[in-house]
């Protein structure tokens, strides 16, 4: 019985020693962890969104942008052991010679936040653009030895900084070639055309990291802002006649019915309906447009199913609103997640924000004047896309900074009054 007594005695003392260290060792490990800060969009809201943890308490998507911005949700989820630190931040800097901090040139260099988008964590500014990488050389390097940062991309600073890659509109994107023709290379595809000037950005910007294509012609610019699967569709409407004219298949459209750069400056009416070819390449290439029927569109277009988060039952595409859809959501899912979108769309669990449907532009000209534009301060201003985070729509830009709010007001008015931005 003394044996027995003694054995759970130590048994015991085993259990009061684990109990007694568990809180403590528990909260030193917790007490190592740079959690950051909770200037995430998804901070505070019961998940864990930095990616260096994982377990049942994380979101289901996660983006580099928020390591380090959900301190609140991650420390508290760690100290319940709902998540695990899966990536130690030692703030180790043994590799800081392998990287190219560049200079100081950026507009925000020294303002004691580190402005290179190739980096991320608590020690980033909120507002990253691509044209600062590489030239924040001061602030990041010192946030890098301090371990509040990261590196997550390896973009050559003296490269992408200057390249504007545009958007993933093109029917082509995402499909492992680049076919924006302002780059040539092992990785562009065999067809080109200019209508996809600025359309193919993730394709484009990875074959450019990958070095198998270079930018030859940087200063040329889209021919039209309709999606090139759009035209197709309305052109599919149009009779464009037959090659029977005497200036047919001459590289432009003869057909005075139409108008634009890519017709002939005086038309005669012998040719109606008789340069097809050359009117409908002309058409396709946004260079001219139908007189009878501009102002045309055709149906919505859902995409594709490209999306790294294609078919989970979630939609991930902007352009739709409800229930259905996704937490985080992203311009490269655009188009980029039909099936989900339209199951969604069907059982009434999500609807295409109006200023997305094709025949919103009918609608124009929309009144502006309860509007509040601002002025055209913008470094992006009167480039013919709204750059102010305020609207949404086919002609707003891409990626939308905070600071340009007000601050692009010729394009965003004009995009406004034509149908192609609308208020959020």
């Amino acid at each position: 019985m003394r044996t027995i007594n003694k054995g759970l005695a130590a048994s015991s003392l085993v259990l009061i020693l684990v109990a007694g260290l568990s809180a403590p060792a528990l909260a030193q490990s917790a007490g190592t962890i740079d959690f950051g800060d909770d200037s995430s969009q998804w901070a505070n809201d019961g998940e864990c969104d930095d990616p260096r943890f994982a377990g049942a308490g994380m979101a289901s998507e996660l983006v580099d942008a928020d390591l380090a911005r959900d301190a609140t949700d991650c420390r508290t989820l760690f100290e319940a052991g709902s998540i695990t630190l899966t990536a130690p931040d030692t703030g180790d800097s043994a590799d800081i010679s392998a990287i190219d901090f560049g200079d100081d040139t950026s507009d925000w260099a020294r303002d004691g936040e580190c402005d290179d988008p190739r980096f991320a964590g608590s020690a980033m500014a909120i507002e990253l653009e691509d044209i600062d990488i590489g030239r924040d050389a001061t602030d990041c390097r010192t946030a890098y030895e301090a371990g509040s940062i990261t590196l997550v991309g390896e973009s050559d600073p003296a490269m992408l900084g200057d390249i504007e890659f545009g958007d993933d509109t093109s029917e082509w994107a995402n499909d492992l070639e680049c076919d924006d023709p302002r780059f040539a290379g092992d990785g562009m595809a065999s067809e080109l055309s200019e209508t996809n000037i600025l359309r193919d950005a993730t394709d484009c910007r990875q074959a450019y990291e990958d070095g198998t294509i270079a930018l030859v012609d940087p200063d040329a610019t889209p021919a039209t802002t309709v999606p090139a699967s759009m035209l197709e569709q309305i052109a599919a409407r149009i009779d464009f006649g037959d090659d029977s004219g005497s200036w047919a298949n001459d590289g432009e459209c003869d057909d005075p019915d139409f108008t634009g750069p890519g017709v002939v400056s005086d038309p005669i009416e012998a040719d109606r309906l008789h340069d097809a070819s050359d009117c409908r390449a002309a058409f396709l290439a946004g260079t001219a447009t139908l007189k009878s029927t501009a102002g045309a569109v055709g149906a919505f277009d859902y995409g594709s199913d490209t999306s790294e988060w294609a078919n989970d039952g979630q939609c991930d595409d902007w352009r739709f609103t409800g229930p259905g859809m996704a937490k985080k959501l992203s311009s490269a899912d655009v188009m980029g997640d039909a099936s989900d979108c339209r199951a969604l769309e069907t059982s009434g669990e999500i609807s295409i924000k109006p200023v997305f449907s094709p025949d919103y532009e009918l609608g124009a000209p929309y009144d502006s004047a309860g509007v509040v534009f601002g002025d055209n301060s913008s470094s992006y201003a009167d480039d013919g896309i709204c750059d102010d985070p305020r609207f949404e729509g086919p002609g707003t830009a891409t990626t939308m900074l905070d600071s340009d709010s007000e601050r692009d007001a010729a394009d965003c008015r004009t995009l406004f009054e034509a149908g192609k931005i609308t208020l959020r």
